[in-house]
């Protein structure tokens, strides 16, 4: 997930399994921290440090990173995931199963309760779904519901949703998405947002965590939720503070000295490099969800349906010829320094369904680059070189490497005289609003994930005349669209995966956007620390309760 969201009316999942968790150990000589600490005292508090920006506490008025990472603490879904697992599985509930194509029942577990001891009962579930679409709010993640047409609570344990589709088999994910946390409704208005003083004040939190105190985007502190008997068990540490960086070096200098014990997003890839190397700390990379690409504005793009030389033969020859030019490995490496590895589909490799579809088509078929077939593409499509691009990226949002990552972009589109790149970057504020206004005829963006679901990001790309994916309608391609519709009802796996991969070889043959990067899951621990590699799976949810420390 990101600040950009996807948009659309229903989905479908496949159960994935997790991929291995993979340690970088960041022992100095001599550091026999594992060995020295396994007999120490528990520690009574943790302090984790990120960059990352918290929009609001208020679930119904946020659908970013930095705000999902804070809600998994103190929130609470009807359905989640074991560490180690993407299953949905109960959590809230005590079961939940389809008990019609178009009807989604759930029983809720008893003596379920909030932290201020309040109920939590299926009017609550009801409560917060009903909540969320009707806000309606803009930073919200309403539109993860499009396919939920009502809700019935029979009795205080039942809560049944009646969807507009039949066999949706995405739904079960959608309910541990940031779209499901369930919310007090004695403590939460039902027609607006609740201010971040007025749900620290309620303490109506279901979480392994309740807030004691916030102050937005500087610190969150958090103690242990004696009440939550959810699926993850009491807390391991007992007092938990999220503190807040504006400058990532501040971050690195901190956890190297201990003043942090967690370093959790984002720190840039030489510090991380660096900290490898460090006594005292050790570098944690797990599988990632991350993907960053760039997009073609199908209007304003070379030879778009809004310049003045519109011609979707030349338009493709252009989008090719740069998806040919692009070279993934020097990007992985040089900029990043394998903390990103290559992607060639809209889908990271972690996933079920993930096809490298870009692999083969691009390039020379092998991951590389090749100028020749790139100046192929153009010069069949009768266009003249240089072609000029102008690319727009934003360096304060996708973190302190995009500059360094675009101007080697740019190095790699203008190595063979077939392109010149103006390349720009706007601060976020701006950023958001221009690529929405279609100011931008090609521009960076990422990608979080919702829920570990291959379909979670073809909505990149997916549209219909309810609502629009966030690369617009004219970006949309019909056979790429019905793909993704067949695979959101299709109950059969292998049949499912099938309708996935054919969705993103046809991506790819149209090509709105080139995927570039997948992102790994880094997380930088005190080597008193333990319980990090639990948090990392392709679920991409942090979930601090499994982490502790040693005196």
């Amino acid at each position: 997930m990101t600040s950009v969201r996807t948009f659309f009316v229903l989905a479908a999942a496949s159960v994935l399994p997790l991929a291995a968790c993979a340690e970088v150990a960041g022992e100095a000589d001599g550091d026999t921290s594992d060995a020295s600490t396994a007999s120490g005292a528990q520690a009574d508090s943790l302090t984790v440090g990120t960059t990352d920006v918290v929009t609001a506490l208020d679930p119904a008025g946020s659908w970013d990173l930095g705000s999902a990472v804070l809600h998994g603490q103190i929130y609470r879904w009807l359905l989640t995931s074991e560490p180690g697992s993407t299953d949905p599985v109960p959590d809230v509930a005590e079961t939940a199963e389809f008990t019609a194509p178009d009807e989604y029942t759930v029983t809720i577990r008893p003596d379920q309760k909030f932290a201020n001891g309040n109920d939590l009962t299926a009017s609550d579930v009801k409560f917060s779904f009903e909540r969320l679409v009707g806000i309606n709010d803009p930073n919200g993640p309403a539109q993860l519901l499009g396919d939920l047409k009502s809700i019935e609570t029979p009795d205080d344990h039942t809560v049944v949703f009646l969807l507009n589709s039949d066999n949706n088999v995405l739904w079960p994910q959608i309910l541990t998405s940031p779209a499901g946390y369930i919310l007090d409704e004695e403590s939460f208005p039902a027609d607006n947002l609740a201010t971040d003083a007025e749900i620290v004040e309620a303490n109506a939190f279901g979480g392994q965590y309740a807030m004691t105190n916030y102050s937005a985007n500087q610190h969150a502190v958090m103690t242990r939720n004696d009440l939550y008997d959810g699926l993850l068990g009491s807390a391991q540490t007992k007092d938990v503070t999220f503190q807040y960086y504006t400058d990532a070096s501040n971050l690195k200098l901190d956890i190297e000295q201990g003043q942090v014990d967690v370093a959790y997003r984002t720190l840039g890839a030489t510090a991380v490099a660096d900290l490898a190397n460090k006594d005292g700390v050790k570098v944690h990379l797990g599988p990632g969800a991350e993907l960053r690409y760039f997009v073609f504005n199908a209007e304003t793009a070379p030879y778009g349906s809004a310049t003045d030389e519109p011609d979707p033969d030349k338009a493709l020859a252009v989008r090719q010829a740069v998806a040919d030019l692009v070279d993934r490995e020097a990007l992985a490496e040089d900029v990043y320094q394998g903390t990103y590895q290559p992607v060639y589909s809209v889908v990271p490799s972690a996933l079920d369904g993930a096809v490298d579809s870009y692999l083969d088509a691009y390039g020379d078929g092998s991951g590389g680059p090749d100028a020749e077939r790139a100046a192929d593409r153009l010069s069949e499509a009768g266009v003249e070189t240089p072609v000029t691009l102008n690319l727009q990226y934003n360096n304060d949002h996708y973190g302190e490497s995009a500059a360094d990552e675009y101007a080697m972009i740019k190095s790699q589109l203008e190595a063979d005289g077939l392109f010149t790149v103006n390349v720009q970057s706007t601060v976020w504020s701006e950023y958001s609003n221009g690529y929405r206004n279609d100011e931008y005829p090609l521009y960076q963006l990422g990608w979080f994930t919702d829920y570990p679901d291959a379909d979670n990001y073809l909505n990149l790309v997916y549209g219909s005349d309810a609502v629009e994916s966030i690369l617009g309608k004219a970006n949309e391609d019909p056979t790429t669209n019905e793909l993704i519709e067949q695979s959101r009802l299709e109950t059969d796996a292998a049949a499912r995966a099938d309708l996935l991969g054919q969705a993103q070889d046809a991506l790819a043959d149209y090509l709105p956007i080139v995927p570039l990067l997948q992102g790994q899951d880094v997380i930088v621990a005190r080597s008193n620390v333990q319980g990090v590699e639990e948090t990392q799976d392709p679920s991409f949810r942090f979930r601090v309760g499994l982490l502790s420390k040693t005196d």
